[in-house]
């Protein structure tokens, strides 16, 4: 598979820098097929309407941030809209300040597409959706773009799609919102689509400053912003996305808490998204948390110290040792073998060699005798 010279440097610089590239994965890809594959049947999961969740577990260094950003390579290229964020102290799922809202606010920074997998594609998605309805009206109807008649016809189809959230949760003040959007795309009111833009992306700090914008009543907060993803992924998949993926790294965070009331809080969020998913009240939206063993088993601390999550997360305990069930929320990620290793040192030497001007003097036994000092 060729690489760009574009992809060769984001690699070759993320890997010096320690940390995972957004872009190139699958050329330094090694092992781990089989958590793969699980990962990629949520996907058809997702697609078909369901809804899933997945912890993946690893110490430090075992390749959780590198398998969460591979899925979010085959999300993209399954035309799912991804959502990205880590955990930290001001980014939690709640918290008696803004560290909720703050990741909502995160995630909606990276909303990602194919086209558009940098990030801050909402504004994108919304307006290739409007185009595609006003494409498909004008080749209907042979009505002109400017026309009373041809806007009024774009509006009725866009609110015939948003008519049938409304049974969602916070679906009806949702596609108020979009509404309001369209209508400031129609009169090239940009102030509107902008007051539009930030309540969707969670800005807004009180419900007096939204009314004045926008006239609604309701802001995405910490105390909602879980179902607003729900409905987004409702959304992505009514105007022609494959579905929702949510990526959610550095859990561990969580797990540090000292404040055991605000620890448990967060547990009852995660202890939320897990009985939606696997009780069938969510649809088109999968998650994907990374984090460490502490994180999940510590009995004092951790997702095991809560006793509704260690019920549903505790592993398969007929399976003989070294064996993995896919079909649980839980995928723990093991070392990587030397042979894996000796492949992945020879797949970065190869992103050198086409990116030099002059020939790498690294050679197989090189290669050997690094695997050796380490």
């Amino acid at each position: 598979m060729s690489i760009t010279k574009r992809e060769a440097k984001t690699i070759l610089t993320s890997l010096s820098a320690g940390v995972v590239p957004r872009t190139g994965l699958r050329h330094i890809s090694v092992g781990r097929l089989p958590e793969v594959a699980a990962l990629k049947s949520d996907l058809d999961h997702n697609r078909e309407g369901g809804a899933t969740v997945r912890f993946v577990i690893g110490r430090f260094g075992s390749g959780k941030s590198f398998l969460l950003q591979l899925m979010r390579t085959y999300a993209l290229e399954s035309k799912f809209v991804v959502a990205d964020a880590d955990f930290s102290p001001e980014r939690r799922l709640f918290g008696s300040g803004d560290e909720a809202i703050a990741t909502y606010r995160e995630l909606m920074k990276n909303l990602s597409t194919q086209t558009r997998p940098d990030g801050n594609a909402l504004p994108t998605i919304i307006e290739r959706w409007i185009s595609g309805i006003q494409t498909s009206v004008a080749t209907e109807s042979g009505l002109d773009h400017g026309s009373p008649e041809f806007v009024s016809q774009v509006k009725s189809r866009i609110l015939g799609t948003l008519n049938d959230m409304q049974e969602l949760i916070h679906g009806f003040d949702f596609g108020s919102v979009l509404a309001a959007y369209y209508q400031g795309y129609a009169e090239n009111n940009e102030e509107l689509k902008s007051s539009a833009l930030r309540w969707m992306r969670g800005e807004y700090g009180t419900k007096t400053e939204a009314y004045a914008a926008l006239k609604i009543r309701t802001i995405i907060d910490s105390d909602n912003f879980y179902d607003y993803l729900k409905v987004f992924a409702i959304f992505f998949r009514k105007i022609g996305y494959s579905g929702f993926t949510v990526c959610l790294d550095e859990a561990a965070y969580l797990y540090t808490i000292t404040n055991s009331v605000s620890r448990k809080n967060n547990y009852e969020a995660i202890l939320s998204i897990i009985n939606d998913c696997l009780q069938g009240k969510a649809a088109h939206i999968g998650f994907i948390f990374g984090g460490t063993p502490e994180f999940l088993e510590d009995q004092r601390r951790g997702l095991f110290s809560y006793e509704a999550l260690r019920s549903r997360l505790a592993g398969n305990r007929f399976l003989g040792e070294g064996l993995q069930d896919f079909t649980g929320p839980v995928i723990k990620l093991s070392s990587l073998t030397a042979e894996e290793i000796f492949v992945l040192l020879q797949k970065i030497r190869e992103i050198h060699q086409s990116q030099a001007t002059a020939p790498v003097k690294m050679t197989d036994q090189d290669i050997h005798a690094y695997m050796e000092e380490t």
